[in-house]
């Protein structure tokens, strides 16, 4: 039709031209007399031509009409041809609009559901009225159908584009069902008080701070319409619909930061942990995902709510106080006997810490490696020399002679052909998969333990036999100096001075020589374990010691410093140099020596494809939470993440994006300001 009228109009427009140049010419010539022309015509020639001009005209005009009303009519029927001759009533009944519009998008026809809405688009440009309607237009990006409102109601719009045809869904009805059912669907939680045993002993169960926090937990129940049950004195089961989740998102789980002021004000370390699941019908699995949310929540520290959507990543809130130290010996017994059973169960045992092996790392790998060797398993620990920090590997050639190493080591190419039903596989100081010395290990052990220190990721090793995650210790080697010495098992385990040393040395570096805020009195007895067993503590320092050039470089990196927010740095070392891991981190240690720093960023290339991030701060800022919103992870005051780029713009504007975003959340004003080290 669209093309119909256009060549009407350009007809049209001819013959007005050539009336109008008839008429011209027809007036020079008249006045001008040519070939007699005043002669010749006279009034009545002249009321004739006129008359015949005005018919001819209306002629016109009128078969114009009469042909656009004919196509007019022909439209209607190409539409009843495509959706049925008699459905008028099932439009009304099924509540389905039509229009057709012309290849310019114009419409020239609706059904009579738009003129009962007193919806008038008549001539209108449909995408103009509107422009949502524009993706179903789209050859490049076209879509099937889209949604729009029109007057408070939800219509699903689709193009049959051939036709020209757009077909209106009223949907309404349908939205609110949806809406109401979403608003109701089933969020089951859990929810415990972190360190209750601690505060609460034998029936004092009246403990003025313990009385308010529960208070506040039933209060912030009754709020927000949440079904509170309780499972023991320190744990509850939560449900409720989505709505009254959505309430608590927008709150930010404030109860966290309410539980925690009222232990602040108390001088009593409460706060509380709480796993949430939702987006799935069976309640049965959403209790699942809660318990393992909480377990989350708990390995990384408590004083969180980990929040688990059925088939998506999980979400964290909180977060913003370390984990508290618990001194708990029948615990780390309990512990220690599991781990020296599964051991002895095993044919042989292999150990692995991470990538870019640090001292506590290896130090770590020696205690279990003592361990394996009092109870006379066949053991090694996995390593490859170019994936070793480069102090580390002094110690590790120097300490021990190429005979010894090799009965110490394995290098993971042959670790493959060790690897049986019955070996054990030993995960320590991370993890992470993809963090550890060898990741294809993990896909072919069928016994895996896991010991670290750090705060649990997401990212996790898939069903662990042994799994323990203290993010309140210093180090792992605190933890299996714990495991060695509280064992029950007899004759007690020895662990050679060399060994030791290079265990004691692991606790100097992530404790920062015991400066650290994770530093507690786990970290002192562990210590005064290792030197019952002969640690060096002058030859521990030496393994950590810096050489001149090493020392430059930190210099070099820090004069680089900026400040992005109030107590905030950021350092971009040397773009065309590639780093050590340590070097970065000992730069990010170095800033907060700094008076007025809080927390620190450098960044540093550490190879040819890789750019790695040391974040560090005092306590008053959650870097791990920062961290993790970029990929990384680690402690509160000691973190670090990987960026697969060489780019130090983009690393530096991530960086910025997200102090930007989350630096207000991941801040701590209750939080000592002091120093705190490390090496991740």
């Amino acid at each position: 039709m669209g093309k119909s009228i256009k060549v009407i109009k350009n007809f049209s427009f001819l013959i007005i031209v050539l009336e109008f140049l008839l008429g011209t010419a027809f007036v020079i010539f008249y006045f001008n007399n040519f070939f007699g022309v005043q002669d010749l015509l006279t009034t009545r020639h002249f009321a004739i031509a006129s008359v015949i001009v005005v018919i001819a005209n209306a002629l016109y005009v009128w078969s114009v009409t009469f042909f656009l009303s004919t196509l007019r009519q022909k439209t209607d029927l190409r539409a009843a041809e495509i959706i049925g001759s008699d459905v008028q009533e099932a439009y009304n009944f099924a509540m389905i609009g039509l229009a057709v519009t012309d290849d310019k998008n114009i419409v020239l026809w609706t059904n009579d559901l738009f003129k009962n809405r007193h919806i008038d688009i008549m001539d209108m440009d449909i995408i103009t009225w509107q422009p949502d309607l524009a993706a179903l237009r789209d050859v490049i990006n076209v879509q099937q159908t889209t949604k729009i409102e029109i007057n408070s109601r939800t219509y699903m719009v689709k193009l049959l584009s051939d036709a020209g045809l757009w077909i209106f869904k009223d949907i309404t009805d349908y939205e609110s069902i949806y809406n109401y059912s979403k608003e109701q669907a089933p969020v089951i939680g859990l929810l415990e008080i972190d360190n209750y045993d601690d505060v609460v002993r034998g029936d004092d169960d009246f403990n003025d701070v313990v009385s308010k926090v529960k208070s506040n937990i039933f209060s912030y129940a009754k709020e927000y319409g949440i079904l509170l049950r309780r499972i023991k004195d320190y744990s509850y089961s939560l449900a409720c619909n989505f709505g009254s989740f959505s309430r608590m998102l927008e709150d930010r789980f404030s109860i966290i930061d309410k539980v925690r002021n009222e232990a602040v004000r108390g001088e009593i370390p409460l706060t509380l942990s709480i796993g949430l699941a939702h987006d799935f019908p069976d309640v049965i699995k959403l209790n699942e995902l809660a318990n393992e949310a909480l377990h989350i929540a708990m390995s990384r520290g408590g004083d969180q709510v980990v929040v688990s959507t059925y088939g998506q990543e999980m979400q964290f809130y909180g977060g913003k106080s370390e984990a508290q130290e618990k001194r708990n010996r029948v615990k780390t017994r309990v512990l220690a006997d599991s781990l020296v059973s599964l051991i002895k169960a095993s044919e042989r045992v292999l150990i692995m810490g991470h990538a870019n092996m640090d001292m506590d790392s290896f130090g770590a790998c020696l205690g279990v490696k003592a361990i394996c060797t009092h109870l006379k398993k066949y053991a090694r620990i996995v390593v490859d020399l170019k994936n070793v920090e480069f102090k580390t590997r002094s110690a590790m050639t120097s300490t021990f002679g190429k005979e010894e190493l090799e009965k110490l080591i394995v290098n993971s190419r042959y670790a493959d052909d060790l690897l049986s039903g019955n070996t054990l596989l030993v995960v320590l100081d991370v993890h992470i998969p993809s963090m550890v010395m060898a990741p294809r290990l993990l896909e072919k052990a069928a016994k895996i333990v896991v010991i670290d220190h750090h705060r649990r990721a997401e990212e996790y090793i898939d069903s662990p036999v042994f799994n323990y995650i203290d993010p309140a210790a210093s180090s792992t080697c605190e933890l299996i100096a714990e495991f060695i010495r509280f064992s029950s098992y007899n004759p007690k385990i020895d662990l050679p001075s060399t060994y030791a040393t290079v265990m004691l040395s692991g606790i100097f570096l992530d404790s920062a020589y015991f400066k650290s805020r994770n530093t507690g009195i786990r970290t002192f007895e562990a210590a005064t374990i290792l030197k019952e067993f002969g640690a060096d503590n002058s030859l521990a320092d030496d393994f950590l010691k810096d050489d001149y050039e090493e020392h430059k470089e930190v210099n070099d990196i820090i004069a680089n410093l900026e400040t992005p927010h109030y107590g905030v740095v950021i350092a971009l070392a040397d773009q065309e140099r590639i780093y050590d891991y340590a070097t970065i981190a000992k730069a990010a240690n170095k800033c907060l020596t700094f008076k007025g720093v809080h927390s620190a960023f450098v960044v540093g290339k550490v190879s040819q494809r890789e750019i790695r991030v040391s974040a560090r701060s005092d306590g008053s800022v959650n870097v791990s939470l920062l961290a993790e919103k970029m990929g990384g992870g680690g402690h509160f005051t000691s973190s670090a993440i990987m960026f697969d780029t060489v780019d130090f713009r983009e690393v530096k504007q991530t960086i910025l994006a997200v102090l930007e975003s989350s630096l207000k959340e991941a801040s701590n004003q209750n939080a000592n300001k002091t120093g705190e080290e490390g090496n991740t």
